[in-house]
C-alpha cells in the first residue's frame, strides 16, 4: 500500500493523509451486545478497498487482533468451492456441521490467499483458547443460521468476528475488545501498510 507518511499537519495546511484509512468505533447491536466495527476504506473516495493490498493488510491485521491467542476461520456457506481451494493450496480443514467448515491451521500467506479468494463471501474469525475444542452448539448455529450464530456464543471467545470484505467491513464482537485496544493492537500492521486508523466517533 503507498501513500503519503503519517503526520501532523500545520494549522493552515491541510492534513496528508495515506491512501487507505481503517474507521475503528463501538457498534450498537443492542443492549446485550457489544461490538466493535472495522472498516477499511480509500481516504478521498470513502469506497472500500479489495484486491490484494486489502487481502495482504487483513492477513497481517486479524493475528494482531488475536493478540497470540489462537485464530480459527469459520465457512458456512459455497463449501465446496472452499474444499476444493483448500485440498489445492494444502490448507488443512474440518467439517464441523453439515454446513460449517473450519480452518484451525494457517500460515499468514494461506490466510492471505484464502480471504483474498473468498472476500465476496461472508465468514466468520474467532479467536482464544476455546477454539482449541470442538464448539458443536456453535458450528450447528452457524450451519443453520450463518453469522447470527456467534450472537450466543461470542462471550466464550476473546472474540468473534463477522467479514464482509468486500464491503471493507469487519464486525469484531467481544466482551473484552473495546475500539481503544483494537487501535492498539493495529498500530503495527497500519505502520507497515500506511493506513491512518480512524475513530469518527
Amino acid at each position: 500500500m503507498s501513500g503519503p507518511a503519517n503526520g501532523s499537519a500545520s494549522a493552515r495546511e491541510p492534513l496528508d493523509l495515506p491512501a487507505f484509512s481503517l474507521d475503528v468505533q463501538a457498534l450498537d447491536l443492542g443492549a446485550d451486545v457489544k461490538a466493535v466495527g472495522l472498516e477499511l476504506l480509500e481516504t478521498e473516495s470513502r469506497e472500500p478497498v479489495r484486491g490484494t493490498e486489502a487481502a495482504e493488510f487483513w492477513a497481517a491485521a486479524f493475528p494482531l487482533l488475536a493478540n497470540g491467542e489462537p485464530l480459527v476461520l469459520d465457512f458456512f456457506s459455497h463449501l465446496d468451492r472452499v474444499r476444493e481451494f483448500c485440498a489445492n493450496h494444502q490448507i488443512q480443514f474440518r467439517e464441523a456441521a453439515s454446513r460449517s467448515l473450519v480452518i484451525e491451521q494457517f500460515s499468514q500467506q494461506q490466510l492471505r490467499q484464502l480471504i483474498e479468494r473468498f472476500a465476496a463471501e461472508t465468514f466468520g474469525l474467532r479467536a482464544g483458547e476455546r477454539t482449541r475444542e470442538d464448539d458443536g452448539v456453535l458450528a450447528g448455529e452457524l450451519s443453520g443460521h450463518g453469522v447470527d450464530g456467534y450472537q450466543g456464543a461470542y462471550r466464550r471467545y476473546s472474540f468473534c468476528a463477522v467479514c464482509e470484505l468486500d464491503d471493507g467491513w469487519v464486525t469484531l464482537l467481544s466482551e473484552g475488545l473495546w475500539p481503544s485496544e483494537v487501535v492498539r493492537r493495529l498500530r503495527p500492521a497500519a505502520k507497515s501498510f500506511n493506513v491512518h486508523i480512524a475513530r469518527p466517533n
